[in-house]
């Protein structure tokens, strides 16, 4: 049944190789059962509620993932855009996380249809290298700047903004301490780095009684808080629209990126370079973000941590289908999800901001029309806590200055489209 399910013996692997990898991909990407509900809780979500929700949409969608499209691809509620719909979203802008969720919903059906339609290779190529970086690195710089305030190591001033915490408490230090370890790991490549440094600190933090712990293993909470209470007519007025792009661009680009990079490592890349299967895998991400929006999480997106997972010889959908059973059983952790201190999360949030800004290597720092939209770009999102308004003004920047600066050869209609967009958006409902 497996081999007529996955081609196992076409794609070189075997089951034992599978569950391997599965394991490898899942710990890798466990952390995020701590940091989510943790996140979705900011938002007024119900913190057990929002930890059933990231587990089952995780494995839902891996399963979809390896089931329908065979590619050795993990999803879970992604990193940034969780951040977006809490601190952005339902914080900043005061919609109800109901209306956010509704925003998800409508990002993910949309992602859907253009799968459908095959118009997603348009609108990628349309969006040059250098502002794609730009918006992964500012999504990275606005984690590392949630991650510093949840460890304590910046906190706010009335006359500077923002200044170093109090370095005599325990949190930062534990919080600056698990970065350490999880990059000297990550260095190491020692599998599952992030989780390790998660539940040291953890494990710290409950020995020296700064958090506590009521059991390891429970019967799963209530998905009831949260199942399809997304508020899709909410979601729909005109002040949204630029939340919706948001979620929509942010893992349009993502899943991509993931999709690409993954399946060249595993050597799935067809002779003309093109990704057989490719749109079953995208319907599958637009699809599990449907899903996760329905039962509480926002946007779920494939991991780049599937990576791991290939390294260690995955090379089929099983390797998702194992991820997705290993997330079911998850479930009946919850009480360990709950011990976790965000001081203890933290760390995690600051490793994957550190490898989200590496993109910023492939910008060309010589030519300033470049160099100053990416700076506006990536710096934007962090100091006014929004993702969608650092894609607005790099495409305005971007826009204008190739203008002023007669480079309009380099522009295109989608650009000048998007850019007038962007304009009118801030001018009239921000």
């Amino acid at each position: 049944m497996l081999e007529k399910l996955f081609q196992l013996q076409a794609h070189g692997t075997s089951v034992r190789t599978e569950v391997i990898a599965g394991l490898t991909t899942f710990l890798t990407m466990a952390y995020i059962i701590f940091v989510n509900p943790m996140m979705m809780a900011d938002a007024g979500i119900d913190p057990g509620a929002a930890f059933v929700a990231t587990c089952l949409a995780a494995a839902i969608g891996s399963l979809i993932m390896g089931l329908w499209a065979n590619y050795p691809i993990a999803l879970a509620p992604g990193m940034g855009l969780n951040a977006f719909f809490s601190y952005t979203v339902v914080g900043s802008m005061g919609y109800s996380w109901e209306v956010a969720l509704g925003a998800v919903f409508i990002s993910g059906f949309l992602f859907f249809l253009l799968s459908i339609f095959k118009v997603r290779e348009w609108i990628i190529n349309s969006i040059p290298m250098a502002l794609r970086s730009a918006i992964a690195a500012g999504i990275g710089l606005f984690l590392a700047l949630i991650a510093l305030k949840n460890a304590g190591l910046v906190v706010d001033h009335p006359a500077t903004l923002v200044t170093l915490g109090d370095l005599s408490q325990p949190a930062p230090l534990l919080a600056g301490l698990g970065f350490a370890i999880i990059v000297a790991l990550a260095y190491r490549q020692i599998t599952g780095a992030v989780m390790i440094g998660i539940l040291v600190i953890t494990g710290i933090s409950l020995l020296a009684g700064f958090s506590q712990a009521n059991g390891v293993v429970s019967a799963p909470p209530s998905l009831e808080p949260t199942f399809l209470a997304l508020d899709i007519r909410g979601a729909m007025e005109i002040g949204m629209l630029s939340v919706i792009f948001a979620f929509l661009f942010v893992d349009l680009f993502d899943t991509s990126g993931t999709l690409i990079g993954v399946a060249q490592r595993a050597n799935l890349v067809e002779a003309d370079g093109k990704l057989p299967r490719l749109g079953r895998a995208l319907m599958a991400d637009s699809t599990a973000t449907m899903a996760g929006a329905a039962m509480g999480t926002s946007t779920t997106t494939s991991y780049i941590e599937s990576a791991a997972g290939t390294a260690a010889g995955g090379r089929t959908g099983l390797t998702a289908c194992v991820v997705a059973l290993l997330f079911l059983i998850s479930l009946f952790f919850s009480p360990l999800a709950g011990a976790v201190p965000a001081f203890a999360t933290a760390p995690a949030l600051l490793f994957v901001a550190v490898l989200m800004t590496g993109g910023l290597v492939q910008v060309d720092w010589e030519d300033l029309t470049v160099a100053a939209p990416v700076v506006i770009t990536a710096i934007t999102m962090p100091l006014t806590f929004s993702i969608a308004n650092g894609i607005a003004l790099g495409f305005i920047s971007w826009t204008l200055i190739k203008l002023l600066a007669g480079r309009w050869r380099d522009l295109n209609p989608s650009l000048y489209a998007l850019a007038a967009l962007f304009i009118i958006k801030l001018a009239l409902f921000n």
